[in-house]
């Protein structure tokens, strides 16, 4: 599908730009992968893709421990959206096909 392969995404925080790499496979409404950033891995997880919309999950320890919540569409090699950080809100992301 169109999200499926390598991502490198930016993510703009009260800490300022992040920037974090996606590895990601879709199979029938289910997406699957990894995002990493600042030397740690992880495996996204509640990740859905519906045509254009993509939905995932990953939990981080660093800066603290946090569960990130993006909501995003794909258009060819871009990909845009919001990250939710709980009570903290939503801060916007970019991703371009790597």
């Amino acid at each position: 599908m169109a999200v499926d392969g390598n991502w490198n995404i930016t993510m703009s925080t009260p800490m300022g730009e992040r920037n974090a790499t996606l590895s990601l496979t879709s199979s029938d409404g289910t997406l699957t992968g990894t995002q990493g950033a600042e030397g740690n891995t992880g495996e996204i997880f509640d990740g859905t893709v519906s045509g254009d919309d993509v939905a995932w999950k990953i939990s981080i320890t660093n800066p603290m421990q946090l569960t990130l919540a993006f909501t995003g569409k794909v258009a060819g090699d871009s990909m845009s959206g919001e990250m939710g950080i709980g009570p903290m809100g939503s801060f916007p992301f970019t991703g371009m096909r790597a």
